[in-house]
């Protein structure tokens, strides 16, 4: 099968790219900065461009977009062309191009303030059927990007599978009483609980859903490590998240040492329906974290350490790793 990786400078398009050297795939990428694994440099927005890349193709995989740390230094136009204009292109002329499948990288942002329930109410269980309910232009943009895509389904008949990531960036987080009062590698354990998932995970269910596309037609997918809470632990998390952890796994507070859990968890991202219809398996998950401090080795996935961080501006600046609003 021959692949269109957009996004192949950043982040997740390296790492598919990486990992496409150990399958029968080949491909052809774009990003608007150069790199080693970048064949054609410029912006998605170039339908003449995009129209050359496309010819031959079989699938889609779209990764290109503004992030969230992108809104306090891009303005709503920019997040509007890059991430819906730009997925409009691709979208046509995929279409016009008998491209089977589209693979479209989303998030879990956009359940917006869904995800922060008041201190009275219990975590929330988060699947793909939970309303959106975006709280700025990144989730906004990202799931008009979705609907776009449900409508060439819908309309043209392309199969577009949408693979919404939680959290798998290497960055520290952008909340600053958070960095003050954890270690980063200390945030990501916990994380891994009910947030975050591994690079090398997020590459693996990529790459099924290039399999799975034309047989599934369209469908959402959240794509996050499993989770070890049910939906019994969710009134207890949100009020005393270490004590539901302490009885799941009685030797974690021995295994972090010096770390400590957060002491609310405020939802939960539930990945059922993927692993059951994509078949995935992440391999990386608070279980495997712990075995990692229990051996003395970095919980990262090789992949994940391989691409490292590559930030989301040119400049550095000194209140975070990125300015918030």
């Amino acid at each position: 099968m021959k692949l269109l990786i957009t996004g192949s400078s950043g982040h997740l398009g390296e790492a598919i790219i990486r990992s496409l050297k150990n399958t029968t795939h080949s491909f052809i990428s774009i990003d608007i900065k150069p790199s080693d694994y970048t064949t054609h440099t410029g912006s998605i927005n170039d339908r003449k461009l995009v129209k050359k890349c496309l010819k031959g193709i079989d699938s889609v995989i779209h990764t290109a977009t503004l992030h969230k740390p992108h809104v306090a230094t891009h303005s709503h136009q920019d997040f509007i062309n890059t991430n819906v204009s730009g997925t409009l292109v691709l979208l046509e002329e995929a279409l016009a191009q008998d491209v089977k499948s589209f693979i479209f990288t989303s998030t879990t942002s956009t359940f917006g303030d869904l995800l922060t329930p008041k201190k009275s109410e219990p975590a929330v269980w988060v699947t793909e059927e939970r309303q959106s309910i975006p709280k700025n232009i990144y989730g906004i943009t990202k799931s008009a990007a979705e609907n776009l895509c449900q409508l060439f389904y819908r309309n043209h008949n392309l199969p577009c599978l949408i693979l919404k990531t939680s959290r798998f960036f290497p960055e520290e987080d952008d909340k600053k009483e958070i960095r003050k009062s954890y270690e980063d590698a200390n945030v990501k354990a916990n994380e891994y609980l009910y947030r975050r998932v591994d690079l090398e995970d997020v590459v693996s269910a990529h790459l099924l859903a290039i399999e799975k596309a034309e047989e599934i037609g369209f469908s959402k997918y959240i794509i996050s490590a499993n989770t070890p809470f049910t939906q019994n632990d969710l009134v207890a998390l949100h009020s005393d998240a270490p004590s539901v952890v302490k009885r799941l796994y009685p030797d974690y507070k021995k295994l972090y040492k010096s770390w400590k859990m957060f002491p609310h968890i405020d939802r939960v991202y539930v990945n059922e329906k993927a692993r059951k219809e994509l078949g995935w398996n992440p391999k990386y998950d608070f279980t495997y974290v712990l075995n990692c401090l229990r051996d003395g080795k970095d919980f990262r996935s090789k992949l994940a350490i391989e691409v490292g961080s590559k930030g989301y501006h040119p400049e550095i600046f000194k209140d975070g790793p990125y300015p918030v609003h």
